[in-house]
C-alpha cells in the first residue's frame, strides 16, 4: 500500500512538473512586436491603445510595445532600417516607397476617414485670407499636405501662393499656431477642440471635401512574410479593439484609456470620440480597397511624386494583404 502510496505521489509530481514546463512554454511562446507611433497617446491608435488596455494581443500571446517617432517619414526610415517591425503613417509615405522601390508593404488601413481641419488666426475668415501667410502641416512629403492642397486650392488660394513650415504632430502644430508662430494649422482631434475653445477660425473640414484613407499599417515585406502568425494577432486584436471602440457602452473606458496614455483633457478626449464614431474612423479590419489606393495614386500623381505606372498592382502585396482578409 506504502509503494502504491508513494508511485501515485511521484506521478503527480511528474505531472506538476510537466505542467510547470508547458507553462513556462507558453510564456516563452509570447511574441514581442514593436511599433512606431507618431506622437504620445494619438487619438488615431485608440483601436491599439484598447487592445492593449482589454488583453486582446496577450490572449493571442503577443506583446506589442511602442516607439514614439516625430514624424511618418521617421516610422518609415526606422522600418527599412528594422528598427521597428511595424508603424502607424499617412498612407502617401509608404506609396512613395513602394514606387521608389523599396521593399515595404501596407498590412491594412487604420483609420479610413481624415478627422482633420484647418484653424487660422482669429483675423482671417475665409481659405482666400491664407494667400502670402505660413501654414503649419505634418511635413513636406506627409500626407497633410496633401490633405491641404485638397483642402485650399478650390477654395482659391494656388499652392505657390503660401508658406509652410513642417511638424510631425498635430500637438507640435496646435503649439506653433497658439505661439503665433504660424497663421494656420492642419489640426485633428483633440487640437481641433482646443483651437476652437481658444477662438481660432475653422476655415473648414477635410471631410467636407476629401474622401481617401488617412493612416495605415506599414511593414517590411521581407519581414511581413516570414512572420505572419504574429501580424494576424496583431490584426485580430486591432479588429476586436475596434469592436469594442464603437460599442457605445464601452464609451466611458474608451474615454479612459485614452486619456490616460495622451494625458489630454477629458472633454477633449470625449468630443473625439463621438466625433470619431460619427466620422466611422475605424475599419474593423481595414481590409484594403483598390479604390483607397487609386485615391492615393492620383493624389501622388497631382503633384508630380508618382515616378512609375499608376498600376493599383504594384501597391499592394497579396500575401500581406491577405493577413487582415482572414481576420475573423
Amino acid at each position: 500500500m506504502a509503494k502504491r502510496r508513494s508511485l501515485r505521489l511521484l506521478q503527480l509530481a511528474f505531472l506538476a512538473a510537466l505542467a510547470s514546463a508547458a507553462g513556462r512554454n507558453d510564456a516563452r511562446a509570447a511574441d514581442t512586436l514593436t511599433m512606431g507611433v507618431i506622437g504620445i497617446g494619438s487619438a488615431q491608435q485608440w483601436a491599439l491603445w484598447i487592445a492593449d488596455a482589454k488583453g486582446f494581443f496577450t490572449e493571442n500571446n503577443l506583446q506589442v510595445e511602442t516607439v514614439t517617432t516625430p514624424s511618418a517619414a521617421a516610422v518609415m526610415q526606422q522600418i527599412i532600417a528594422g528598427s521597428i517591425q511595424i508603424g502607424t503613417a499617412g498612407l502617401t509615405s509608404p506609396m512613395r516607397a513602394i514606387d521608389q522601390g523599396i521593399a515595404v508593404a501596407v498590412l491594412g488601413i487604420e483609420t479610413q476617414a481624415p478627422p482633420y481641419s484647418l484653424w487660422s488666426k482669429p483675423a482671417l475668415k475665409s481659405m482666400s485670407d491664407l494667400r502670402g501667410k505660413t501654414i503649419v502641416v505634418g511635413g513636406a512629403k506627409d500626407i497633410t499636405r496633401t490633405y491641404l492642397e485638397r483642402m485650399v486650392v478650390p477654395g482659391g488660394v494656388p499652392k505657390d501662393s503660401y508658406d509652410l513650415i513642417y511638424a510631425g504632430s498635430a500637438a507640435a502644430r496646435f503649439s506653433a499656431l497658439s505661439a503665433g508662430a504660424v497663421d494656420a494649422a492642419l489640426l485633428n482631434p483633440p487640437f481641433n477642440f482646443k483651437a476652437q475653445a481658444a477662438g481660432f477660425t475653422n476655415l473648414g473640414n477635410l471631410t467636407d471635401t476629401v474622401q481617401m484613407p488617412f493612416t495605415g499599417y506599414v511593414v517590411a515585406t521581407a519581414w511581413a512574410k516570414a512572420h505572419k502568425p504574429q501580424l494576424t494577432a496583431f490584426a485580430t486584436g486591432i479588429a476586436k479593439g475596434v469592436d469594442w471602440f464603437n460599442n457605445e457602452a464601452n464609451r466611458a473606458e474608451a474615454i479612459d484609456i485614452l486619456q490616460k496614455v495622451s494625458k489630454a483633457d477629458r472633454d477633449d478626449v470625449a468630443a473625439t470620440y463621438d466625433l470619431y464614431r460619427k466620422l466611422q474612423v475605424f475599419p474593423r479590419k481595414g481590409v484594403i480597397a483598390g479604390s483607397q489606393i487609386a485615391s492615393i495614386i492620383q493624389a501622388l500623381q497631382d503633384v508630380g511624386e508618382l515616378d512609375g505606372p499608376p498600376d493599383i498592382a504594384r501597391f499592394i502585396d497579396p500575401q500581406i494583404a491577405a493577413i487582415v482578409e482572414s481576420v475573423k
